[in-house]
């Protein structure tokens, strides 16, 4: 690892941390000619997966996006950063384990919905009202009254 410093080569590891769920080190480095010490992160490289949009689009599969769309549909919710980031891993493993090179937004959004409905209900009817564009308030109101019945059995 270069010392961003200095730019020599060598160093010595001085601490290591894994991530509570592991899949992240944390490195701490000390330069072996300036002496000055940084951080490094270490992760898994992982497969480039594709995202299918629903007029046939491809893009890059973004975590960033995802928690974006969580974060807006969480605003103003008791709900930490910690955990939409949680939803946003949760999401990544399933997506990880179930395919291969693509997937469709819709699968994506599903996943999504499944997670923040366990955590937030009104959170959840946010994200589900963008996600399947709810063209009027009929169709807000069938979601909210199938939680309500969901609840009630």
């Amino acid at each position: 690892m270069k010392c961003p410093f200095c730019g020599f080569i060598e160093d010595k590891v001085i601490d290591s941390r894994e991530r509570e769920d592991g899949f992240q080190i944390r490195r701490r480095r000390e330069c072996l000619r300036c002496n000055k010490r940084f951080t490094t992160y270490e992760e898994i490289e992982e497969k480039i997966l594709m995202v299918v949009k629903s007029d046939g689009r491809r893009e890059k599969f973004s975590k960033e996006k995802i928690f974006t769309g969580i974060q807006k549909a969480c605003e103003k919710r008791p709900i930490s950063t910690e955990q939409i980031s949680e939803i946003v891993d949760k999401v990544k493993m399933e997506m990880n384990q179930k395919f291969e090179n693509e997937i469709s937004s819709k699968v994506i959004g599903q996943l999504v919905m499944e997670n923040l409905k366990i955590l937030d209900e009104v959170a959840y009817v946010r994200f589900a009202s963008v996600y399947r564009q709810f063209k009027d308030i009929t169709e807000f109101k069938k979601e909210v009254e199938q939680i309500l019945g969901d609840k009630n059995e």
